[in-house]
């Protein structure tokens, strides 16, 4: 595995013998027409095959493709193994940046780092140019963000020191590691086994076209040196003049044009061929050969367009992938110190591969600063946790919402409510009134005339009624004492108390308007007479559920143009009567019978759902219909968000940091025939 050939000069050994795996990567990155070098595809999938806790990677590269290199880079960050990157000669253009995958980072006191903006040779019409250079700086940004995270600087620094100039940017071992670019200088020794590979530093005219690429360009260019001419040259060091070479005859030229054109679609066909499978690639291909002017460069530019199209560079993705999943398992070592269980009710665990298992509050603020690239070493723990908070590039204050809000997501699913078994649920866009409306009925259809003719149908009026929502909230403020002290019941234990909290008033907001018997749109209370689901005052019984049933069985449609025939689903009452629904719900024979004679039970199983409450102080029982059918009650959050915020603030009033739950909703009575209240006895 990993010997070289055409398209694969890097070499790999697996681990042995204690010894980690080691990989060579001494050449250009991206498929060449001149040398070897090393394509992205066979590289990922020969690394991944790779089983190994800890790989050296030794780099001496001048660069190449850029596409091939971010895949690389993002190959070696996404395997499990300790990467440790040393570089023998030199790292430079995209190898610098494959360099930044790196755990560590060695470089030999005789090599050297060079960083520089991507290009490209094109041509075209003022129109493709501009395309072209689009191009150009959205890789830009995404090779910004890989040296950013490396050396602790912002994108715009990155930009603004290296990549913004057009200038290639030589560093020798010293000057990248004072940058950030490299971890340690070690002294340059006997040389490596396999470094027959390496090039000795050459000249600097590798980064514009060799003069066989100019040659080929030659046919289709009167002025080949105007096609060839870059801002790069004012950075490169010239070729030697060759000797002036014998005029060619017509045949000369016409076979140096058919070989060139040869050349040029064998270039574009080896581009294109691991890609036939994907929708337009052959379309593409056979565009680009037909056209005598597309370089396979630009063929390959315009496959990468399409294989790109609707994606965002791969690099944004991996770093914040990368992020996450070392956020994620602070958040998990966090809440399993605080004993916190997760939505299922288990206690949740850090396993043993969790690298900041046991951590303290302390010892993740430290983390943070360190891989924001903060030195932390002379802080005491007041500034160490002052910085932890404050520093732009510190992930602590965003590790502890986290943390927080998965507390607070766990402490709502777990705490019980019954509202959620008798209302509706229900979802408005903003804070001001939304009207519900209920449509009345058309009645049965009509006889035709006498004269055969259809009638038409009056459209019947409707009802509305309305609701609204309100926010509700508590803030929580964490302190640097609380953070050095290591108290996570300041805020972890909170957060999941707040969570309860939330869901709970939910809960004793429901009850509270049932007991109130709010007002509906018609000025008539929910339970009255009027409304026809008021039962005569009674324990529950056979007849005062029988006469429930008949009640709720008889409510009309708006119109009062027929039966809605809706059925009791729930029953709702106090904790002293929930043991004796449950009887009576269930019994097979009256329970009512004085001669304790076996007569039929002929309310058995009315109700699916029994809940009994606290909340429920007094003897007044409800019989409600299934919510999906005819709800009574709603509850309705806004833009459907039905659990609670948390939102970060730093703080300015607090010595340290501020966070707020908030949970917008809000409860209302809609319609009264869904329900019967009976008062009880």
């Amino acid at each position: 595995m990993g010997q070289p050939t055409r398209t694969n000069p890097y070499r790999i050994k697996a681990a042995a013998n204690g010894h980690p795996a080691e990989i060579l990567i001494y050449g250009d990155i991206g498929y060449s027409w001149y040398e070897e070098s090393v394509e992205a595809a066979q590289f990922v999938r020969d690394l991944f095959a790779l089983d190994a806790s800890q790989i050296v990677v030794r780099i001496n590269s001048y660069g190449g493709s850029v596409v091939d290199g971010i895949a690389v880079c993002n190959a070696l960050t996404r395997h499990p193994a300790t990467i440790d990157i040393k570089i023998d000669g030199v790292a430079a253009s995209i190898a610098s940046l494959i360099a930044m995958a790196g755990d560590s980072i060695e470089i030999a006191d005789n090599a050297q780092f060079m960083l520089h903006a991507p290009w490209s040779h094109i041509y075209g019409n003022a129109a493709q140019l501009r395309q072209h250079a689009d191009m150009l700086d959205g890789w830009a940004e995404s090779m910004a963000a890989t040296y950013a995270r490396r050396t602790g600087k912002s994108t715009e620094e990155v930009q603004a020191d290296w990549l913004a100039d057009g200038r290639d940017h030589w560093l020798t071992a010293e000057e990248a590691v004072a940058a950030g670019l490299a971890d340690r200088v070690v002294a340059s020794g006997a040389a490596h086994p396999d470094d027959s590979a390496a090039a000795a530093m050459a000249g600097l005219a590798r980064f514009r076209p060799p003069a066989a690429l100019l040659a080929r360009w030659a046919p289709h260019h009167p002025n080949p040196a105007a096609a060839a001419a870059t801002p790069q040259q004012e950075q490169s060091m010239p070729d030697p003049t060759p000797p002036a070479a014998p005029q060619p005859s017509a045949d000369d030229i016409k076979a140096q044009a058919l070989a060139a054109d040869k050349a040029r679609r064998d270039g574009i066909r080896a581009s294109f061929a691991k890609f036939g499978h994907i929708e337009g690639v052959v379309t593409l291909q056979a565009t680009c050969e037909d056209d005598h002017s597309c370089t396979p460069q630009a063929a390959g530019e315009k496959l990468l367009a399409l294989l790109a199209k609707d994606a965002k560079p791969v690099n944004a993705v991996v770093v914040e992938d990368e992020r996450d999943k070392l956020r994620g398992a602070a958040t998990q070592a966090l809440l399993a110190r605080a004993g916190i269980s997760d939505e299922k009710g288990q206690t949740v665990r850090a396993d043993s591969a969790n690298p900041f298992r046991g951590h303290t509050l302390l010892d993740l603020a430290r983390a943070a600063l360190v891989r924001a690239g903060i030195r932390t070493d002379g802080m005491d723990k007041m500034a160490l946790v002052a910085a932890a908070f404050t520093q732009s590039g510190s992930d602590f204050p965003v590790l502890l919402e986290n943390t927080m809000h998965k507390a607070l997501q766990t402490g709502y699913a777990l705490a019980p409510d019954t509202w959620s078994r008798f209302c509706k649920r229900g979802s408005v866009s903003d804070f001001r009134s939304h009207k519900r409306y209920r449509l009345g009925s058309l009645g049965n259809l009509d006889a035709l005339n006498e004269l055969g003719e259809f009638r038409s149908k009056a459209i019947p009026d409707g009802e509305r009624s309305s609701i609204a929502i309100g926010t509700k909230g508590n803030l929580i403020n964490i302190s640097r004492q609380a953070i050095i002290n290591d108290d996570l019941g300041v805020f972890v234990g909170l957060a999941e108390l707040l969570g309860r909290s939330a869901r709970r008033s939910i809960e004793a907001d429901v009850y509270a308007l049932l007991a109130s018997n709010p007002v509906l749109e018609d000025g008539i209370p929910l339970f009255h007479a009027d409304h026809g689901n008021l039962g005569v005052s009674s324990a529950p019984t056979v007849q005062s559920f029988e006469e429930a049933r008949v009640l709720m069985a008889k409510q009309m449609d708006i119109s009062r143009n027929d039966y809605l025939d809706l059925r009791p689903a729930i029953w709702l009452g106090g904790m002293g009567h929930g043991g004796d629904v449950r009887v009576l719900n269930d019994a097979q024979y009256d329970p009512d019978t004085v001669n304790k004679l076996q007569k039929p039970n002929k309310v058995r199983g009315l109700v699916g759902d029994v809940i009994d409450t606290p909340r429920i102080a007094g003897s007044e029982w409800y019989l409600f219909a299934s919510p999906a059918d005819a709800p009574v009650l709603e509850v309705a959050f806004l833009d459907g968000q039905d659990t609670p915020f948390l939102d970060m603030e730093r703080g300015f009033e607090v010595d340290g940091a501020r966070y707020k739950v908030r949970l917008d909703y809000g409860v209302a009575a809609g319609d009264y025939r869904g329900a019967i209240k009976n008062n009880g006895a």
